[in-house]
Parts: C-alpha cells; structure tokens; sequence
C-alpha cells in the first residue's frame, strides 16, 4: 500500500509540473514568432506542438482530473498503415487543432487493458476515452470488422468523430 501512494503522489507531481511548464511556454510564444522547433519525442511524429502523454496511467489521470476526453492512437513504426495514417493526421490543419482540446496518447505496444482492445489488437486503432474513464464504443470508424480502425481517405470521418466525442463530452456532464 505504502510503494501505491508514492507511485500517485509521483504522478501528481508530474502532472503539476507539466502543467507549469506548458503555461510558461505559451507566454513565450506569443512574444516570439518564430519559435524553435523542439524535438517532442511523445509525439512520434502524429504533431509534434501538441502536449501528448507518457503512458496510459498517466493519461487516464489526466483526462479524469482535466474533465478532458483521451485520444489513445495505436500504431507501429514498422506498419505502413500506421504511417500513411499518421502523415494525413499530422498534416490536417483542423484535427492538429481540436486536438488540443484532447488529453493525447499514441502507444506502440498494447497495455493490459482489456477495453483498449475490444475487438482485436490491431492497428493503427483509435479509441476515444470519456473523463469516466469508459472506452466510447459509439465513436467508431467506418469497418464492421475493425470498428476503431481509420484509414488515410477517412481523416474526416476522424475529425468528426474526434468532434463527436467533444460534443457528448458536454451533453453528458
């Protein structure tokens, strides 16, 4: 019991410094125009100005604390699937937008958690997680046989569903 609360106290001070930090840095970029490119290696390239978390626990305790649904994309380095996927999302003006407003996870490897794989552990799979911290199973893709698979020509049907999933975020608080 002792090694758990050290573990959330652990993470609560991540995310405490997380948040200072990213406030600092937006102060700056508003004086300076040019900002350097930092290399945000969270990212993996799906946008690298947006804030993305570590891992799954620290995403779950984000969203549940922020009030702020998670985006858990899953993919691999090797899947070319995944990379043509992660090209049109990282250059979609309007999803790098609304992604903002999501706590943001992208993972190469599976979690333990059963939810994460409702219907098979493939990828690239995106599935959106309420502030309940329930997998929204009505926010699917367009494939019966892989419901929370999105393929390069449905990046609009992702955008909506990332806009859906903000939108029942309000209606059910």
């Amino acid at each position: 019991a002792m090694e758990k609360s050290y573990v959330s106290m652990f993470l609560l001070l991540v995310v405490i410094s997380c948040t200072l930090a990213k406030d600092v840095g937006k102060k700056e970029t508003k004086e300076t125009t040019a900002k350097p490119k930092l290399p945000q290696t969270l990212s993996r390239g799906w946008g690298d100005q947006l804030v993305w978390t570590q891992t799954y626990e620290e995403a779950l305790f984000r969203a549940k604390h922020s009030q702020k649904p998670l985006m858990i994309i899953h993919h691999l380095e090797e899947c070319p699937h995944s990379q043509a996927l992660k090209k049109v999302f990282a250059e979609h003006k309007d999803i790098q937008k609304l992604a903002e407003k999501f706590i943001l996870l992208n993972l190469v490897y599976e979690t333990t958690d059963k939810n994460l794989s409702p219907d098979g552990q493939y990828v690239p799979r995106v599935l959106f997680i309420d502030p309940s911290l329930t997998v929204r199973a009505d926010i699917t893709g367009r494939y019966s046989n892989r419901l929370y698979a999105y393929e390069p020509s449905d990046i609009a049907l992702l955008y909506s569903n990332m806009q859906k999933a903000l939108k029942l975020l309000k209606t059910e608080l």
